[in-house]
């Protein structure tokens, strides 16, 4: 019965460990409170997610799977499109638990080289999804640009988090916003309003 089992009361904690960030913040993110919420003991736990580096590395990964595999299902019945990109990226950046499991690790792995590199490999999984995701809707990305939209938009959920108003939240769609118009390589309304006006015949 374990191997039907196994991927359950993973799953069960790792849902748990969400709950816990979305309530509390990533400083309640122990392993005996995410036991008692999963409803396991705390060496079925440890079992799966020996230290809590292990627990935040696998909720980040399970936040990021959840994500990007509702967004490229979207993609394939054609309700995720270049005109729907970038409101459906403000809304999933705008999620304030991603951003939490995200700080905590960056926090945690400035103390852990170990789970430093781990973390640079998820950096790594996370930008190869989100530009697999932009080529189902017809979007092509070199590295460079992948990186620079990936850093904004976790510029902005951070910023967003840490403000949390009306204003954070409406900086966060215009930057979504700003990184669809350069991925698709369109002109921003702005630069367009710029733009001086060509005089009648000059070349």
């Amino acid at each position: 019965m374990e191997p039907t089992q196994a991927p359950d009361v993973r799953t069960r904690i790792l849902q748990a460990a969400v709950g816990l960030l979305a309530e509390h913040g990533v400083s309640q993110l122990t392993q005996p409170k995410v036991a008692r919420a999963a409803g396991v003991r705390q060496s079925h736990l440890t079992y799966y997610f020996p230290t809590r580096a292990d627990l935040l590395l696998a909720v980040a990964a399970h936040s990021m799977d959840a994500l990007t595999s509702g967004m490229a299902n979207a993609a394939r019945d054609g309700s995720l499109t270049r005109e729907t990109l970038a409101p459906a990226l403000a809304a999933a950046v705008s999620d304030k638990r991603r951003a939490r499991v995200m700080l905590g690790l960056v926090v945690t792995s400035d103390e852990d080289a170990a789970l430093r590199a781990r973390f640079r490999e998820l950096v790594g999984v996370i930008r190869a999804r989100i530009g697999a995701l932009f080529a189902q809707i017809g979007v092509a990305v070199d590295a460079d640009t992948l990186a620079a939209c990936h850093s904004m938009m976790v510029g902005a959920a951070v910023l967003n988090l840490a403000r949390d108003d009306a204003s954070s939240r409406q900086e966060l769609q215009a930057v979504a916003q700003l990184v669809v118009e350069r991925i698709l390589g369109a002109e921003p309304s702005a630069a367009r309003h710029l733009r001086p006006h060509r005089k009648a015949g000059a070349r």
